[in-house]
């Protein structure tokens, strides 16, 4: 039981991570690294301002990740 344990652990792992990256939207998402920038966001949401993108971008490193993205979707704040 435990080897099954931890061969599983580590794909529930991989899954989750895996999830998180594909949930970003390829029509914002241009060139595809899983993080969503300024001008990305602001082609598909024009009234997107770059105050607005500094608010969501808590890492404060110019890009949104999967996180920041899931919690500005669920605040209703970027497109689901």
């Amino acid at each position: 039981m435990t080897r099954k344990l931890t061969l599983i652990a580590p794909l529930a792992v991989l899954t989750a991570l895996a999830g998180q990256a594909m949930a970003q939207d390829a029509a914002i998402d241009i060139n595809g690294d899983g993080m969503y920038s300024f001008p990305e966001l602001q082609a598909v949401m024009p009234e997107m301002t770059e105050d607005d993108f500094t608010l969501l971008d808590t890492s404060g490193d110019g890009l949104l990740d999967a996180d920041e993205i899931a919690v500005a979707t669920e605040a209703g704040l970027l497109p689901a």
